[in-house]
């Protein structure tokens, strides 16, 4: 392949026209550029090595290069790359509703795959509305929710993310308007009390004609806020729905694959949803995919009336690669020590992190399974502590006022304690500077 960029000029054109996430354009914040990863090791073209403590936004749980995923991309790619999935077929998106039927509760058991987590939750969002119509109940439209949450970055899906506290405060005006919830406060059982579903509780006995589905991110709520909730907010927000006739959407997208100690966080909780949202780990960080599962008897509503098909087709839903490797990738943690390997993370987060709690400046510490969060009381100076980051070896992503980590889970213990102590030290050399 011929390349139009020479190897001194391409960083240089990179920063004058590639736009990259959460970013501007002009006077962008540092970014580096990586050359290979292996294992839990960037290495940036300038020969550093970085332990990598996002997982590339909680996707890369196996660790970068991993010789099995490998293999099984290579193999897949000698059969086809893609083909279209309507009127077509392929055995990777079979054996890939095989894996999740079976590890998903039930009743999930039927599978629409599609290309990233934000479009999963619109099409599941679509779904709860198209099943509703078919049903006859037209008034069904909006969502229900609880602020603080995050769920993507498309427009149904940054709807249902907090319109005020949120990312995406600026499109209010022109995104549909669901009802938001307090978020709960209570962080596990032992500290429930019934005042933390009341105004949830409020909002749905009210509204449920008006309501379609629940949405939330179960147990954890991630880019809204890195918050924690007691399990037993979820189980009554299942009674709830059920008792008002509302479907219950979990947004697993940065919880599924054993991130916060089960396979699912809805396990935490005993419950089943009647929607799941599945993406970031589910091919281990290779490729983009996501998963919308839901019951038989919602699929079988929504195709027993016109137009008689669920009215959404992404160009590369299951996609055969990327159905391949995630195949490739779940059989790999199910057949790993995986949760040990969780358990090793959160007693070094314990360890390492929960003294940071007396430290002036610091709002919170907060510990689930491979999620370690230092939140401060004002927001970091991103290029600076950023830096400091990668002066001291480690790749960390802050936002806000959230120091975070959610390393893969091949993490060794000595690479886990080199990544805490860069984490810990760069943090309170922010908080000295003030």
């Amino acid at each position: 392949m011929s390349k139009l960029l020479d190897d001194s000029s391409w960083l240089d054109f990179e920063k004058a026209h590639v736009w990259h996430p959460y970013a501007p354009m002009e006077g962008a914040l540092p970014c580096y550029p990586v050359a290979h990863a292996q294992g839990v090791q960037l290495t940036l073209e300038d020969g550093r090595n970085l332990i990598d403590g996002m997982s590339s936004w909680w996707s890369v749980i196996h660790g970068y290069n991993h010789p099995v995923l490998n293999s099984a991309a290579k193999e897949q790619l000698d059969r086809m790359a893609h083909v279209m999935f309507g009127g077509l077929t392929h055995r990777p998106a079979a054996e890939l509703a095989a894996r999740l039927i079976s590890l998903t509760p039930e009743p999930l058991e039927r599978v629409f795959l599609c290309d990233s987590g934000s479009v999963s939750v619109e099409v599941a969002i679509k779904m709860a509305i198209q099943y509703w119509q078919a049903r006859g109940n037209t008034g069904k439209q909006r969502l229900l929710t609880i602020r603080r949450g995050y769920h993507g970055d498309t427009c149904g899906a940054m709807a249902a993310c907090d319109p005020e506290t949120g990312m995406h405060h600026l499109f209010n005006r022109v995104l549909p308007k669901h009802f938001f919830a307090e978020a709960p406060t209570a962080v596990n059982d032992a500290n429930w009390h019934d005042s933390d579903i009341a105004g949830f509780r409020e909002l749905i006995e009210a509204h449920h004609a008006e309501i379609a589905a629940v949405i939330l991110e179960p147990i954890v709520q991630g880019a809204g806020g890195m918050r924690f909730y007691a399990p037993e907010y979820l189980r009554q927000v299942r009674a709830l729905c059920d008792a008002h006739d509302v479907l219950l959407i979990a947004d697993e997208i940065a919880t599924g694959f054993g991130r916060t100690g089960t396979l699912f966080a809805c396990e935490q909780a005993g419950i089943a949803p009647d929607i799941m949202c599945l993406g970031k780990a589910i091919t281990g960080g290779y490729m983009t995919l996501a998963a919308v599962l839901t019951t038989t008897e919602i699929s079988r509503t929504i195709s027993a009336r016109a137009p008689y098909a669920f009215m959404h087709g992404p160009t590369f839903m299951a996609n055969p690669l990327a159905c391949a490797v995630a195949n490739a990738s779940i059989d790999l943690l199910v057949g790993s020590p995986w949760q040990e390997r969780i358990a090793t993370m959160a007693e070094a987060f314990a360890r390492r992190l929960s003294p940071c709690r007396d430290w002036e400046g610091v709002a919170d510490v907060r510990i689930m399974g491979g999620i370690g969060v230092v939140e401060l009381e004002r927001p970091v100076n991103m290029s600076r502590i950023t830096e400091g980051f990668v002066d001291r070896g480690v790749w960390i992503r802050p936002f806000g006022k959230l120091v975070y980590v959610m390393p893969p889970y091949i993490i060794s213990e000595l690479e886990l304690d080199a990544l805490l102590a860069a984490m810990t030290d760069a943090v309170a050399e922010e908080l000295a500077r003030g």
